[in-house]
């Protein structure tokens, strides 16, 4: 089992977005941010290059992204001065052994996303107290009773969810008033966006989570998983 919650760090949820963000890093210790340079990943970003723009950013390059989103990650990172961008990629041995053909997501999506994401991104944290995510909780139905602050009982590592509040309309305004790049693919009707293979654009009236693994009822690519590893027919996504 394992401990419960520093009651002082659970307490400092209800405080505003960035000053939570900004004493939650202090007092968990050697914190990491995991973003995925997506459609709002920039308002995050933005809080914590206002913190400390030296501070870890892992970036899980699926080597399946869209090329879009690895330009954006190239220009964002250097837009907000972030100086430590680790890079993350899937094990080129696993890669060979287990997908060779790349087409693993058309048989295992379950599969392909923990080969190309929890895998490398279980590795990239080892040795962080803790890891800062982008997800909030008018996302998904899976996220809708999401805590600022969470801890991984397999291993300890508290995860901080500073945005679990916001509303997409708090996302936009922030997006505005600091006049912060957007994503290129938002304009051509990808509200979210993941792997090239598995994200479609999202028709007028749709969920803006449509687009992600369309035709299943997959909604979730496994690092956000409590225990890290996506499950068959589990049900339960970096910013």
């Amino acid at each position: 089992m394992s401990a419960p919650l520093d009651p002082d760090l659970l307490a400092l949820g209800a405080l505003p977005a960035p000053d939570f963000l900004a004493r939650a890093i202090e007092r968990v210790g050697r914190v990491a941010m995991v973003s995925s340079f997506g459609a709002d990943s920039a308002v995050l970003l933005h809080m914590v290059a206002q913190v400390d723009r030296a501070l870890p950013v892992i970036f899980i390059d699926t080597l399946a992204l869209f090329p879009e989103t690895l330009a954006y990650q190239r220009d964002l990172a250097q837009h907000l001065g972030l100086t430590d961008i680790r890079r993350v990629t899937p094990d080129r041995e696993a890669l060979f052994t287990r997908d060779p053909d790349a087409l693993l997501h058309l048989s295992d999506r379950e599969g392909c996303c923990a080969l190309r994401k929890a895998e490398p991104l279980a590795r990239a944290l080892h040795g962080f107290d803790g890891w800062i995510t982008g997800r909030k909780r008018f996302q998904a139905d899976t996220r809708a009773s999401l805590a600022p602050v969470e801890r991984e009982p397999d291993t300890g590592r508290i995860r901080l969810n500073p945005l679990a509040g916001w509303s997409a309309a708090e996302i936009a305004a922030y997006l505005d008033r600091h006049a912060l790049p957007r994503h290129p693919l938002v304009a051509r009707g990808y509200p979210s966006i993941g792997c090239q293979p598995c994200t479609s654009p999202v028709r007028t009236g749709e969920d803006p989570r449509a687009g992600r693994w369309r035709g299943s009822d997959k909604t979730e690519c496994g690092i956000h998983f409590i225990g890290g590893i996506a499950h068959p027919n589990r049900k339960d996504n970096a910013a």
